[in-house]
């Protein structure tokens, strides 16, 4: 737990009141609701307790639908890699990947079994105009300067008065100055259910068992019973399988998902496709010279699938929402040996990228942020696909992070058709957008059927257990000075600034609210 406390902390502004927007699902022209704040920076452990309060970041907006109003309410969902297994359409996804490779072949007719065209429609419906939208009037240099000087401020104090406690990490003035003037905008209930039939293995009854052997075991009961030495000897002897056969059994066992995926392909295949996670940053080689080869791609996804103009899908779009993230890179020994932070996988078919998913490593998931591909290569299914891809490389993290073992989906939309996909990726839990804990998508889905929004933990006396109960202690950076917000509350005249930061300590909960800088001006 140590190794994730960061030596610069989150620093964000929030947005009072709520955005009103366009919304990409019903198309409803101001009926989509969120709070937002802008994330000047923020720590993996930051971001990962706020998703896991029904937030979610689009570049280093980070905005928490506003579920009781918004027209299309969405969930936040989870799959749990180590228990998933892929279904008969998922395995015929990898099944058609691995034809086109080893010999070409190209599936004839649309791709029906891709639902997944967007990755994520997610990130506030995919209006980058939003994020332009904002009208934040800070001075960055000003900001910059106040916070260097305040943590200056702060060191002197401790060299002076060591035994006090106010201030116990010791923060990088440097990395926060650095981060502040990059000309950004400033301003689970377990219940254990039967299940249905055909919905899985019901593990009160003995498991399933073939008719023939069955007939064995019988075969051999008889024998023991008439002969319980020689007779049943001589048929365990008959009933061996001779060693130069294969085992049966084991040639019968169904591949499992990384079987699948990594099957070993001949030296003649006709294409050879590689996938590589480039971290995103301008400094790291890979990702800078794959950069334009990344736009191009990203452009020509975005106006043959969206239809978006050109002026709608420029570099400083691209840029803001796909390749700048508010997430520290961490690299702590009980990590992965990837490490923490906002991750570009690139799948690189024959030396071009064909689709890149983007991708947030967190301390206990890998969350999926947005894909964009070639639709030249539609047929490959590309969406469920890297999802797939997704899950198994959740997996192989969690061998080198054990509390990795998560795959974040973004949101779940029931009201929508075109994103109720997500759910088939089971095991999975969606969100209580009240009491932040997670609940099997199976107990939710008949709720959801009847009312857009649900609260799903079904206990009437539960409460969010993560709630702000000391908003006092949240804190804040004011007039170059870091302080909780009872001594800054006492400074304020204006009664609605009470209002504003008590909404805000109440949708990022109490822990978020004492580990990250809210910047008032």
């Amino acid at each position: 737990m140590a190794s994730w406390n960061a030596r610069s902390p989150s620093i964000v502004e929030y947005f009072e009141g709520e955005d009103f927007y366009r919304c990409g699902y019903c198309k409803n022209e101001s009926g989509s609701r969120s709070h937002g704040m802008w994330a000047h920076s923020m720590t993996v452990r930051d971001y990962q307790d706020l998703i896991d309060r029904g937030w979610r970041r689009s570049g280093k907006y980070v905005y928490k639908p506003v579920m009781n109003q918004t027209c299309c309410p969405q969930y936040t969902i989870r799959c749990h890699p180590l228990e998933f297994q892929p279904s008969k359409s998922h395995k015929k996804v990898l099944k058609k990947m691995l034809k086109f490779l080893v010999k070409g072949e190209v599936s004839k007719g649309n791709c029906e079994d891709d639902p997944m065209d967007s990755a994520m429609e997610d990130a506030v419906a995919g209006d980058f105009a939003l994020i332009n939208k904002l009208d934040i009037k800070c001075d960055l240099k000003t900001l910059s300067d106040d916070l260097k000087e305040s943590l200056e401020s702060e060191e002197k104090k401790k060299e002076k008065s060591s035994k006090k406690e106010d201030s116990k990490e010791s923060i990088n003035s440097q990395a926060i100055e650095e981060k502040l003037g990059s000309g950004e905008p400033s301003h689970s209930i377990k219940v254990h259910t039967v299940p249905k039939p055909g919905k899985g293995a019901d593990l009160s009854k003995p498991p399933c068992r073939k008719a023939k052997e069955i007939r064995k075991e019988r075969k051999r009961l008889k024998l023991r019973q008439q002969n319980p030495d020689g007779a049943f000897k001589s048929f365990q002897a008959q009933s061996q399988t001779p060693s130069l056969f294969p085992s049966k059994t084991k040639s019968n066992q169904p591949k499992s998902l990384e079987g699948l995926i990594f099957e070993s392909l001949p030296e003649d295949a006709s294409h050879k496709l590689e996938v590589r996670l480039v971290p995103v940053s301008f400094e790291d080689p890979e990702f800078k010279s794959s950069f334009n080869q990344s736009f191009s791609l990203y452009v020509k996804y975005q106006m043959t699938i969206h239809q978006d103009l050109p002026d709608e899908c420029g570099k400083t779009e691209f840029t803001r929402f796909l390749c700048s993230s508010p997430l520290e890179a961490e690299n702590p020994p009980n990590g992965p040996e990837c490490g923490y932070g906002s991750f570009h996988q690139q799948y690189w078919l024959d030396g071009k990228i064909i689709a890149v998913g983007v991708i947030d490593i967190l301390p206990h998931c890998v969350s999926s942020v947005y894909l964009y591909y070639d639709p030249d290569y539609s047929f490959l299914s590309l969406g469920v696909y890297s999802a797939l891809r997704e899950i198994a490389f959740a997996r192989q993290l969690h061998d080198q992070a054990s509390q990795l073992c998560y795959y974040y989906m973004g949101f779940y939309i029931h009201s929508c058709a075109k994103m109720k996909y997500k759910g088939q990726y089971r095991p999975s839990d969606l969100l209580c957008p009240e009491t932040y804990v997670w609940v099997p998508i199976e107990q939710c889905l008949s709720s959801l059927e009847n009312s857009k929004y649900c609260r799903f933990n079904q206990d009437p006396e539960a409460v969010d257990e993560g709630r702000s109960k000391e908003p006092d202690r949240l804190q804040v950076f004011y007039k170059k000075a870091i302080m909780p917000y009872g001594v800054y509350k006492k400074q304020q005249k204006d009664p609605s600034e009470d209002a504003t930061v008590q909404q805000y300590a109440s949708l990022v909960g109490q822990a978020c609210s004492e580990r990250m800088l809210l910047f008032r001006n």
